[in-house]
């Protein structure tokens, strides 16, 4: 049996909840406001202004960790960084968890030294990881990235930097996904 498409003929992927699946393009402004130094969140929003997701992070012992919520605050997302690994490489399992049976996926850079930045990401039945399922890729700049699964751009994350914010602790990112 064929995988369900959406509009531009991509077949679906859900890693997290079916209803964040959509046949349309979604565009979102994510908010992140520093806490002190070992404090982070994230707010993300819809053009509208209207709270979708908030990331909460922080660092202990070396180790970084957020919790993604919905906007009711129901835990979706635990993201953990692997301490001491060469690639920078984060795991990201269901809910509150870090149990190998709530595991959805893997992030790390492409190489451990590189002059653009490169991020594979690998689902769980990826057993070998030679071959990522995503690739985030910075473009031109720093401040542009484009996600793809295999050649196709399945999202585009616009960084809009000015000083002024990040003396602020303040940054903010548009994220426009693609179905």
């Amino acid at each position: 049996m064929e995988a369900p498409e959406l509009a531009y003929g991509v077949p679906i992927v859900s890693i997290v909840r079916d209803d964040f699946c959509v046949p349309y393009p979604v565009e979102f402004v994510v908010k992140k406001k520093n806490h002190g130094l070992f404090h982070v969140k994230y707010q993300v929003l819809d053009v509208n202004g209207k709270l979708y997701l908030h990331v909460d992070g922080f660092q202990r012992n070396m180790q970084k960790k957020r919790l993604m919520s919905d906007a009711a605050g129901f835990p979706l997302l635990t993201m953990s960084e692997k301490v001491l690994t060469p690639n920078h490489q984060w795991m990201v399992h269901r809910g509150e968890s870090s149990e190998r049976n709530e595991f959805l996926f893997s992030v790390q850079r492409s190489y451990t030294f590189q002059m653009r930045s490169r991020l594979d990401v690998f689902l769980p039945t990826n057993i070998n990881e030679d071959v990522s399922n995503f690739q985030i890729v910075e473009c031109h700049s720093s401040q542009f990235y484009r996600i793809y699964k295999g050649e196709t751009v399945i999202a585009e994350v616009n960084y809009n930097f000015t000083w002024g914010s990040f003396c602020k602790g303040k940054e903010n990112f548009r994220v426009k996904i693609y179905p």
